[in-house]
């Protein structure tokens, strides 16, 4: 089962990273606008910082992602 992750648990640079792969490889359609890496980074940071998505860990994948939170494993 998934672990969630709190934010505060992983430095600067490693969330950095972590985000920059979610939204690199997620391949949501944001419509006709292109947005760059940073404002992606930054919108889906924003979602876990207001508590709509969790980052979660798979001790299966060794694999870090982010859902929404409603699908988070319960703690």
């Amino acid at each position: 089962m998934p672990l969630a992750i709190p934010l505060e648990a992983l430095d600067e640079d490693t969330l950095r990273a972590i985000l920059e792969a979610f939204v690199s490889e997620e391949g949501t359609d944001y419509g006709h606008r292109d947005y760059t890496l940073d404002e992606k980074v930054r919108s889906v940071r924003g979602q876990l910082e207001k508590g709509e998505a969790v980052l979660c860990f798979d001790e299966a994948t060794e694999s870090v992602t982010v859902v929404p939170r409603d699908q988070a494993p319960v703690p």
